[in-house]
């Protein structure tokens, strides 16, 4: 077993326990919450996330990755906060996400990774919370010039601290190979990377090319379809079974990608989204799991999407 770092300090790996690989709290833009409260409730998101993690704790859920970055609107002290009191291990994130801050599109990827790595090493923003993996982000129309920079540092700080990167793609257009390509140039051990949203699309040819280049695969976007160019849910979960039929359910971590972020300003948008998932971080257990089961995913599988494969993935093993 080894150790890594939660919003609440260090955590036994053995201690992980059943696992979401791709969550956020609050997903906004950098500092919106604190400079124009008037957009976030940020009492109210924080009361709406204990009181769900609560309830999936009850229903077994022991920890979630929360990959919301600065330009995200990481709040470090509200994950803190609702894990505290939820119960809930958080593992947090540095890194960039798809709203890379001007001044990085100039900058060299060796004037950004020290950036990422005094935030595993030293903490965020002053509190002495680490983090325990590295989030990038690359989308449609794949590795922009500042897309490429980002990654790149994302690489030199894990080579310089050994933590993981989880990556956002376009999985339509095939984004995670750029990306893997990226991290082999830079010489990244690719055990250390999980390419996220892979379940964007039901391509398995493209999905095992990638288990084949030796990195994690996130199936981390739960319901689905949130274009008609994407899958539904059952679609998702069907892909799910035929990589583990072909061999990769040891390599495999699903998410739903879900934040409980309370928009003051769009009361609809935001009655929308629970109507799109009422079983907020509970959807995968509640729905896809007995899914899986029924498409003949045995309880060794479940063990090892949510619970060895989490535990293998921080350990490097």
């Amino acid at each position: 077993m080894a150790t890594i770092n939660s919003v609440l300090g260090p955590l036994d790996t053995a201690d992980i326990g059943y696992t979401l690989s791709h969550e956020h709290v609050l997903v906004t833009s950098a500092g919106i919450q604190y400079v124009y409260p008037e957009f976030i409730d940020r009492e109210g998101t924080i009361a709406r996330a204990v009181a769900d993690l609560k309830t999936a704790y009850s229903e077994g859920l022991r920890t979630i990755v929360d990959v919301t970055t600065i330009d995200l609107g990481r709040d470090i002290r509200m994950l803190e906060q609702v894990s505290r009191e939820s119960g809930i291990n958080i593992i947090c994130a540095t890194g960039t996400w798809r709203d890379i801050p001007r001044v990085f599109w100039s900058a060299s990827p060796d004037m950004v990774a020290p950036l990422y790595i005094r935030e595993i090493e030293e903490g965020i923003e002053g509190t002495g919370i680490k983090a325990a993996i590295i989030k990038v982000a690359n989308d449609v129309g794949g590795v922009t010039p500042e897309g490429e920079i980002i990654l790149r540092a994302a690489a030199r700080a894990q080579k310089a601290t050994g933590v993981p990167i989880s990556t956002h793609t376009w999985a339509p257009e095939r984004v995670g190979e750029q990306q893997v390509r990226i991290f082999e140039d830079e010489g990244v051990d690719l055990n250390r990377v999980y390419v996220g949203h892979s379940n964007d699309t039901t391509d398995t040819e493209y999905l095992i090319g990638l288990l084949e280049k030796g990195v994690w695969i996130g199936l981390d976007r739960y319901p689905g379809r949130q274009t008609e160019h994407t899958p539904d849910w059952i679609g998702r979960t069907e892909t799910a079974k035929k990589l583990i039929d072909a061999g990769y359910g040891h390599r495999i971590m699903l998410g739903h990608d879900w934040s409980v972020t309370l928009s003051i300003a769009s009361k609809e948008m935001q009655e929308q989204r629970l109507k799109y998932n009422p079983d907020s971080y509970l959807f995968i257990t509640r729905n896809v799991v007995p899914k899986l089961k029924e498409l003949g995913a045995t309880e060794e599988d479940i063990q090892n999407i949510f619970v060895n494969n989490p535990r293998n993935f921080f350990e490097a093993s």
